[in-house]
């Protein structure tokens, strides 16, 4: 007998919680014991064969997202943002499905090369590019150099023996009104040269008169986490403005305009997320009139997207350590992971969700804090969540929209290793990147 056998109403959602399909992989449902599965696995065999805490990634979810993107942008490129997640089996499945890929160091480009990712679909990113980094670059034949300051364009200029497409990265004073953490677009940051400056121009000479530097177009990006599609109609005409006052004080008409990403996804139930559709649209239109008022000629467009397309296929697995009620304050709930693995609450005051997975809750809940297992006392992964009242240490907790700012920004902070990645696809699973160990951890310290 199954829960489906004793709680009929399983099996049309009834009133109990349901698995929002906004934060969730597509393909993620409660099978006949109540547990919960992506893409055909159960989430609790994950836990009990790989251990915890384990991230999942949802294959078919990462590839939809980028079918989508190029469904609603036909005559753009997408440019996957490599910082988000970048494993060699994420490597494969974005440029399998037509996307380029955006790297940020001598390691990312290390893993995309090692995934077969045809250099000249590489984009180089980064406001600090060292000169060993810009020199590996140069060699294995990057498509394109983004341009942040005038050094790089000393360096490249030492180091390209070919002609090397490069962009320029500007800032068009565009303020999401975001975490400051991740405000780019506005002119006082580290990233890029002010539109209307002269360091524009200067930089532009600078790069003209390199005979191997070929300068194509310009890059902007203007934040994260944005969900409103007007700041990137607005970021099209001030950037065609710009590409149109250097055409007229420069002479030089460029080609390219990179709009990079930014594009909000939900955390959790209601948050508000990037219409691709509306997207889209606004682009258009801001193309047309601003290249029109302007009399430039329309540029190729590319986009940047990361998160939007990982973030909702991952899901990150904990197990329960311990529940405590403290007298006139809160219940907390401690899991075997915390902020090493998922640093994003402390750095961003990031939301999430979390569901019990080894079994479908349908008795009482409560409202609790989910604690991470690390000596700060930030280390907290969700708040105010809701979780069943009978909940017991040694239980399967699923975090999800996790795919996402989570594997590439995790530490081993107090000696704990970081997370194995397990894909999982038509009822199968597969260990992408293995769990860390003491024995790594120890293999770095050789200071005896």
């Amino acid at each position: 007998m199954t829960l489906l056998d004793i709680f009929p109403s399983l099996r049309s959602g009834g009133v109990l919680p349901r698995l929002d399909p906004a934060v969730w992989p597509r393909e993620t449902h409660y099978d006949g014991d109540g547990r919960i599965t992506v893409g055909g696995v159960a989430l609790d065999d994950i836990a009990d064969q790989y251990g915890t805490p384990t991230y999942v990634l949802d294959e078919d979810e990462v590839r939809n997202r980028c079918r989508a993107y190029r469904r609603r942008f036909p005559d753009a490129e997408i440019i996957y943002a490599g910082k988000a997640l970048l494993t060699r089996a994420v490597a494969e499945w974005i440029t399998e499905e037509g996307l380029s890929l955006d790297v940020c160091s001598a390691g990312e480009l290390a893993v995309a090369l090692n995934s077969w990712v045809a250099p000249e679909r590489i984009v180089l990113h980064g406001n600090g590019k060292p000169f060993a980094e810009l020199e590996t670059a140069i060699n294995c034949g990057v498509g394109r150099v983004v341009v942040d300051s005038f050094t790089e364009i000393t360096l490249l200029s030492a180091l390209a023996s070919r002609p090397q497409r490069v962009l320029l990265r500007l800032t068009p004073d565009i303020d999401v009104h975001g975490h400051p953490a991740v405000r780019t677009g506005v002119t006082d940051q580290k990233f890029g040269f002010p539109v209307g400056g002269d360091a524009v121009l200067e930089a532009v000479d600078r790069i003209v008169r390199q005979p191997n530097l070929e300068l194509t177009g310009a890059h902007c990006h203007i934040g994260s986490q944005i969900h409103d599609t007007f700041p990137y109609g607005e970021a099209v005409r001030r950037m065609i403005a710009e590409m149109a006052r250097i055409r007229d004080e420069s002479g030089v008409t460029l080609t390219d305009l990179d709009l990079g990403g930014g594009h909000a996804v939900a955390y959790r139930s209601g948050d508000a997320e990037l219409n691709l559709s509306e997207l889209a649209d606004i682009i258009e239109d801001a193309l047309d009139a601003a290249c029109a008022r302007h009399g430039f000629p329309r540029p190729a467009i590319s986009l940047e997207p990361g998160r939007a397309i990982v973030a909702r296929a991952g899901i990150t697995l904990y197990r329960v350590l311990s529940i405590k009620h403290v007298e006139n304050g809160h219940t907390y709930v401690t899991v075997d992971g915390g902020m090493s693995d998922n640093p994003r609450v402390a750095l961003y005051g990031a939301g999430y969700e979390a569901v019990v997975a080894n079994r479908h809750p349908t008795g009482p809940q409560m409202t609790a804090h989910i604690a991470g297992r690390h000596c700060e006392a930030g280390d907290i992964l969700a708040r105010d969540v809701r979780l069943p009242v009978d909940l017991r240490p040694g239980e399967v907790i699923a975090m999800p929209c996790t795919g996402a700012y989570h594997h590439s920004l995790a530490s081993s902070y107090n000696g704990i290793g970081r997370p194995p990645i397990v894909a999982v696809r038509d009822g199968r699973c597969r260990e992408l990147v293995r769990r860390e160990t003491i024995e790594d951890l120890l293999s770095r310290d050789i200071g005896r």
